[in-house]
């Protein structure tokens, strides 16, 4: 399988990458190991966690999908054969609704050694390759959010060289190799790298995971520019758009054990104009004899800025068709197609 830079790190990972958060909610440890198996069988070097997962997120499942991890890499025994990035959440503002993530978490120097340690420690291994800031702290637009129209009066958040200090300490006790950002914006992305030119001590990011679909491009508004100026590539997560472009929703349909079936919270892709882009899309991969899943895979997994396709599956049937889309290249008239109905209905999910 084809592999790309993490950045200007000079690690090389797979364009496709397997997502774990089901691992520990709608998938069993069994599961996920067997998952894994065949995602590194077949070609797969790249694995991406986070210590809130499995997801939706809760006291009683924090941490489960690192544990999982760790169980298969004790059993298993190898480690160096492929890469592994985990994230330390960012704090939560519902009524302190995650307190039990260390009492109330943010991203103070000593916050992020405790929870890189602990992240190790679950996953039975002495470094991750990519270790990534899950969400901001700052008052800003994700998680679907539109955008920021007002800062607030007052507003407290860890400064960006403090951050950078704590990694920094990270790298040179060997615990982690990068850092990269997620769910970030244009302003925290470039504050960032302007303390790494300030100080070129200090560790400069590498990558930022943030969701790009054919439901959600507003990537390529501001933020694709960074990753093509400043090598920071994207690791794009939801590519599938929370199983929409697979086409499993389309018609009023409401598959059993699906995520949107099985959690109402997830409201963020099921918008009106959504589905008709949806249907417009499947009509595109059933003129080209595709599936929908693959095409909408292939078209993210083609994008310059993109290092690394994030995907994830409940069962293997899915695991199978996700990855075998680094096979698939788009024709020329099909991304035309796509980008056709993208501008037609722009985003209809951002």
């Amino acid at each position: 399988m084809e592999k790309r830079e993490l950045g200007k790190t000079g690690i090389q990972v797979t364009k496709i990458c397997l997502g774990t958060m089901t691992w520990g909610e709608q998938n069993t440890e069994a599961e996920a190991h067997e998952q894994l198996d065949y995602a590194l069988a077949n070609g797969v070097n790249f694995i991406d966690t986070a210590e809130m997962y499995p997801v939706p997120p809760s006291k009683e499942t924090y941490t489960r999908t690192e544990q999982y991890i760790g169980n298969w890499i004790k059993r298993r025994g190898k480690r160096d054969d492929f890469v592994l990035a985990s994230k330390i959440a960012g704090p939560m503002r519902s009524n302190n609704a995650q307190s039990y993530i260390r009492n109330g978490n943010d991203f103070s120097r000593a916050q992020i050694i405790e929870a890189c340690e602990a992240s190790l420690k679950r996953l039975n291994t002495d470094y991750l390759d990519l270790y990534q800031l899950h969400w901001p702290e700052r008052q800003v637009n994700f998680f679907g959010k539109s955008g920021v129209s007002a800062l607030p009066d007052t507003e407290q958040f860890t400064p960006f060289d403090e951050v950078l200090d704590a990694l920094s300490l990270l790298v040179r006790q060997g615990k982690i190799r990068a850092f990269g950002l997620s769910n970030e914006t244009p302003w925290g992305t470039m504050r960032y790298l302007n303390e790494y030119e300030r100080n070129n001590e200090l560790p400069r990011v590498a990558t930022i995971q943030n969701p790009y679909n054919l439901l959600n491009r507003s990537y390529e508004t501001g933020m694709s520019e960074i990753s093509l100026r400043e090598q920071v590539p994207l690791l794009a997560y939801s590519p599938l758009a929370f199983g929409m472009l697979t086409g499993k929703y389309r018609n009023g349909a409401m598959p059993e054990k699906a995520r949107l079936t099985l959690y109402k919270r997830f409201q963020r892709y099921n918008k009106p104009l959504a589905f008709t882009a949806v249907d417009r899309y499947a009509e595109i991969a059933e003129r080209y004899g595709l599936s929908l899943a693959q095409m909408s895979l292939a078209f993210v997994s083609s994008r310059s800025f993109v290092a690394s396709n994030i995907i994830g599956a409940t069962t293997m049937e899915q695991l199978r068709e996700n990855i075998a889309s680094a096979d698939l290249v788009l024709k020329d008239e099909v991304v035309a197609a796509i980008n056709a109905v993208h501008e037609e209905i722009m985003n209809p999910c951002p």
